[in-house]
């Protein structure tokens, strides 16, 4: 099933400079975001991404970056209730 979330993956980035084609983002990703291409990831899916941050944590060589928490089920609830702000769920699950 396709999954399209609000943000769309907006705040997703890939520094290829830094990339060492490890394939651990798509090993993590949950939606299939990323693929591996002669030896650097790319972003190929990127509506499909929920911006949860598994990527960036498993990034060993720190290439890709995030807003963690954009496209969790807290911030999707709280945009369509209307509260506006930035949202980051962090590690104790403290969002918006």
């Amino acid at each position: 099933m396709n999954y399209t979330y609000p943000e769309n993956g907006a705040s997703l980035v890939i520094d290829a400079a830094k990339c060492t084609g490890c394939g651990q983002c798509v090993n993590v990703c949950p939606h299939a975001v990323f693929e591996i291409t002669n030896r650097i990831a790319h972003i190929v899916r990127r509506g499909s991404c929920m911006e949860c941050g598994a990527c960036a944590l498993n990034c060993s060589a720190g290439a890709i970056t995030v807003s963690r928490g954009v496209g969790c089920a807290a911030a999707i609830l709280n945009r369509y209730r209307g509260k506006t702000g930035e949202c980051n769920c962090d590690s104790t699950l403290n969002c918006c």
